[in-house]
């Protein structure tokens, strides 16, 4: 199950060894309450516990509870069938040069809630160790694409965008883009009464202030060497304020598309395409807005027959596996760990 954004929770089904993926099931996507969204954004940036923190721990926990048993009564798939939950909780501080992050999602609570041992603090050892804790999915990303012909480079793109680029050897170097959705949902909520831009149908008719967008592209994020990881509060929409509505989404749409596109600078070699997946996916103006920045081919997550919107879900209950089997879920190319560590914590029902 992941956590990473705002929007809710995504559940998914995988039969795995940690290594390679020998089936899909079905994804199912519950979005969260406005109650719980408002619960969960009062507490981001917090470092201490709090009631705050507690309110937003306890909707979040008993929102994936909800998630996993609606997904088993539609389905069909009974509990007991499933022999391990990977819970990621929901970010709501990430800190890796002060060695601190924080999912919030009480671990030993939705294994009893559900009956089912539950894996999650999948990012704690790595960030403890030095790494970034950030991105998690390049694993489950390089079991996706083995079959497909490399350098590739996979980008998800939620609340922050990642990059997994995916060498001939399969050898990973993965790290935080810059801002994703996060910025575009913000200026929406604050700016259009909306959630989010739907289709990128209000970012489709605004203009671009090129003069900013070139600006951006010069933040002194994008030069830096990965290793590297953002907090979701990082990059905000204040580079936009004083532009419409409209020009306001176009512009931190391009911005997303525009640092997307100077990952490359740091890839070890050319891609032969680039496959979006997470909620930016199902964005037309961004998906476009990527292929004239990166200048190269893009496909969806869609176009080659995965389940773009239960990736990240999928990506969780690979790690999980990979917890329990001891095997490494972060290296030092992904996160800078200094060794390939493994992480996460078994809660038994």
């Amino acid at each position: 199950m992941s956590g990473t954004s705002v929007d809710g929770v995504d559940v998914a089904l995988i039969e795995t060894d940690g290594e390679r993926i020998a089936s899909y099931g079905a994804g199912f996507t519950v979005p969260y309450s406005d109650d719980v969204r408002r619960t969960i954004r009062a507490a981001f940036g917090a470092e201490e516990p709090s009631e705050t923190t507690r309110a937003a721990e306890r909707a979040v926990t008993e929102a994936h509870a909800d998630a996993v048993q609606r997904w088993s009564r539609e389905q069909g798939v009974s509990l007991a069938a499933i022999d391990l939950v990977g819970f990621h909780g929901q970010t709501i501080t990430h800190r890796p040069e002060r060695r601190f992050t924080w999912q919030i999602g009480d671990g030993a609570a939705l294994a009893r809630a559900l009956g089912v041992r539950v894996v999650n603090d999948l990012r704690m050892a790595d960030v403890a160790a030095g790494g970034q804790g950030a991105p998690l999915v390049p694993a489950y990303h390089a079991a996706l694409v083995r079959d497909l012909p490399r350098p590739l480079a996979v980008v998800n793109v939620g609340g922050v965008a990642n990059v997994t680029w995916v060498g001939e050897d399969s050898s990973l170097l993965a790290f935080d883009t810059g801002p994703g959705n996060g910025p575009i949902d913000d200026w929406c909520a604050r700016r259009a009464g909306q959630r989010y831009d739907q289709d990128g149908t209000l970012a489709a008719s605004g203009k671009v202030d090129r003069p900013r967008l070139e600006r951006f592209g010069e933040h002194r994020y994008f030069a830096r060497k990965p290793p590297k990881s953002l907090d979701r509060g990082d990059f905000s929409d204040a580079w936009a304020e004083g532009l419409g509505v409209a020009d306001g989404a176009a512009t931190l749409t391009q911005g997303t598309a525009r640092a997307i596109a100077l990952a490359a600078r740091h890839f070890p070699a050319p891609v032969r395409q680039w496959i979006v997946c997470g909620g930016g996916a199902r964005n037309p103006t961004l998906l476009k807005a990527i292929a004239e920045e990166t200048r190269g081919k893009v496909a969806t997550a869609a176009d080659l027959g995965w389940d773009g919107d239960a990736i990240e879900a999928q990506a969780f209950a690979f790690l999980a596996v990979r917890s329990l089997r001891g095997l490494p879920l972060t290296y030092p190319t992904t996160t800078g760990a200094p060794r390939p560590l493994t992480g996460g914590r078994l809660n038994e029902p």
